[in-house]
């Protein structure tokens, strides 16, 4: 789905007292208005998140997961994984006869949603301020009053209608009142978001039982984090990809690139991306089941030293590899006090398994459709297991002082788009908005997309396409900027309060500072 940029004159918004970043703006305003309230920088990102679930609903949802990084203004950073496991009634016996989970519908709907858990543990870890109900406020107003479709929604409604219809729930009463898809400019309305969920998962055929979701407790394993010339990077642990993130950071930083979006700089990073999938794919997922430590591979320069060696500096590896879904979304805060916070939250698939429960209006996700049907291996299907997840949310410490969250929609698009915006801004010098807003490049398949070359937007020099090919990249150009590269965003806290915030062109989204 191509989108031409929102504003050819976007630029960094700056602040002082507090900043956030979304991929829509009334949940930007929602998080500046509880961290104008006096409350932290946790609590406007809870804020934000719930506004997202009712503002943005084809990309996130109380039905779905959530991961959050935490940097305090002592310098500690910590995490939360919101990340619900399979249901104990999710056994193979329950996929008998079929090759895979289904994408879509009841047996799609087989993982507790962990969103809200994250939100509770987070708001524990800092106790602020402001009443629970105060930082709902926003959102329970969009919701009862409604809120504009954006014009990502009417498209993704159009696109994807004929099969969410098709799934048993409240789809179409919530999301197609009139007898079809919502068009931009149309009022959304959901006046049902409220409590009661096992009984409609019941009565809609998914296998979450109220037993799965009273067990459920979000979890707070520590970030992991690598050093590189810029200072200490930080993503989230198994089973999200995070390891990914910083692999491609790390191999990179010993990569030679003079300029920014040459052919050396976008080489080494699509090189350097596929020597952290390769990885990836054959270790990450429930850290239960996993049987070497990413951590350790961070901490060994030598291990890096070694793939790093790997990488052809003028030949492309061949490629593809299985690849992974996903749709999200990311957002950040930083407050007065120097709390920085990195956050994503998803129900995977646009509207997830397409279960909306009629009592409640909540979308239940479809995270554990990646789950494999095998009796072992990577990612295979067991109750009370963690699926692997796409997402993960970036913090980096600089060693001057600044602190940055960073982050991205988009699958496997997420921890490609975070590399380039990071290097862009911290290795080449670019001003925030400009790393976010300049053309992107994909390596493999995200929204939706099936095929695996390399997307590259327009943008960059005429001739960089051409070396790529010579250089044995599968390359697929995309034209103008695309919802397909994700929906980046960044703040940066500096060292003197300072606070920056940029957004993407290709979203919805705002910076809201003061």
């Amino acid at each position: 789905m191509s989108m031409p940029p929102a504003s050819p004159t976007l630029s960094t918004v700056r602040g002082m007292q507090g900043i956030v970043s979304a991929p829509h703006h009334l949940a930007a305003d929602a998080g500046l208005a509880v961290l104008r309230d006096g409350g932290t920088a946790v609590e406007a990102c809870v804020a934000t998140a719930a506004c997202l679930a009712v503002v943005y609903p084809h990309m996130t949802g109380i039905g779905g997961d959530g991961f959050w990084l935490i940097a305090e203004p002592d310098g500690t950073v910590h995490g939360v994984h919101g990340c619900g496991g399979a249901a104990q009634a999710a056994d193979l016996s329950l996929y008998a006869g079929l090759d895979a989970v289904p994408w879509r519908g009841p047996l799609a709907a087989n993982t507790v949603a962990g969103t809200i858990s994250a939100w509770s543990s987070a708001l524990d870890s800092d106790p602020g301020h402001l009443p629970f109900d105060r930082l709902l406020r926003d959102a329970i107003t969009h919701a009862e009053a409604g809120v504009a479709v954006t014009a990502g929604h009417a498209a993704i409604a159009t696109v994807k209608g004929a099969e969410l219809r098709a799934q048993p729930g409240a789809y179409v009463a919530i999301f197609e009142p009139e007898g079809r898809p919502l068009i931009e400019g149309d009022m959304l309305r959901q006046p049902a978001l409220a409590t009661d969920i096992a009984a409609d998962l019941t009565a809609l055929g998914s296998p979450v039982s109220a037993d799965d979701l009273a067990a459920h407790r979000a979890t707070r394993p520590e970030p992991l984090h690598v050093g590189t010339r810029h200072g200490t990077l930080y993503n989230s642990a198994p089973p999200t990809q995070g390891i990914a993130s910083l692999l491609i950071l790390a191999l990179f930083d010993r990569l030679a690139a003079d300029a920014p979006d040459g052919f050396d700089y976008v080489h080494a990073f699509v090189e350097a991306t596929k020597q952290a999938f390769l990885w990836r794919d054959r270790h990450c997922g429930d850290p239960l089941y996993m049987d070497v430590d990413p951590q350790a591979l961070l901490d060994d320069t030598a291990a890096l030293d070694a793939i790093a060696v790997r990488i052809d500096p003028a030949r492309a590896l061949p490629w593809p590899q299985p690849l992974q879904w996903g749709d999200t979304c990311w957002f950040a805060a930083a407050d007065a006090r120097g709390q920085v916070v990195s956050c994503i939250q998803s129900t995977y698939f646009e509207f997830g398994s397409g279960l909306v429960l009629p009592k409640t209006g909540i979308t239940w996700q479809n995270r554990g459709a990646s789950f494999r049907l095998a009796e072992t291996g990577w990612n295979a299907l067991k109750p009370g297991r963690k699926p692997f997840h796409t997402l993960n949310p970036a913090l980096a410490k600089f060693t001057d002082g600044r602190v940055m969250a960073y982050g991205t929609m988009g699958g496997e698009g997420q921890p490609q788009t975070q590399a380039a915006l990071f290097s862009r801004y911290a290795r080449f010098g670019m001003d925030l908005q400009t790393a976010t807003s300049s053309p992107h490049r994909l390596l493999g398949r995200t929204w939706g997309e099936e095929s695996t070359s390399l997307k590259i937007e327009d943008g960059f020099d005429g001739s960089l396409y051409a070396d790529l090919a010579r250089a044995g990249h599968h390359v697929e150009r995309v034209g103008p900027l695309t919802a397909m590269m994700g929906h980046a965003g960044a703040i940066v806290h500096r060292a003197d309060g300072r606070l920056d915030g940029a957004t993407d062109p290709r979203s919805d989204g705002g910076v809201a500072a003061w």
